[in-house]
């Protein structure tokens, strides 16, 4: 089977290539699993709150794109 590059699951899209520069949309909440868009995207290194729950989060993007975050 191909790869598509823009098919963000296929590990081989365009926004794995971008590592810890890649920014998001939007994030599901560790804590309520409420969804949460953020229309200026979010990256590494940035903090961030949940709408509905309140918790507080450092966001942190790895090296190969993945999304991480730390309750502050």
């Amino acid at each position: 089977m191909p790869i598509d590059d823009y098919d963000d699951d296929a590990g081989g899209g365009k926004d794995a290539d971008l590592g810890s520069a890649r920014r998001f949309q939007d994030f599901d909440c560790p804590d309520c699993n409420a969804n949460n868009p953020y229309d200026d995207g979010i990256g590494d290194g940035e903090e961030i709150r949940c709408y509905y729950c309140g918790q507080e989060y450092r966001v942190t993007v790895t090296d190969s794109g993945r999304l991480k975050l730390k309750a502050i």
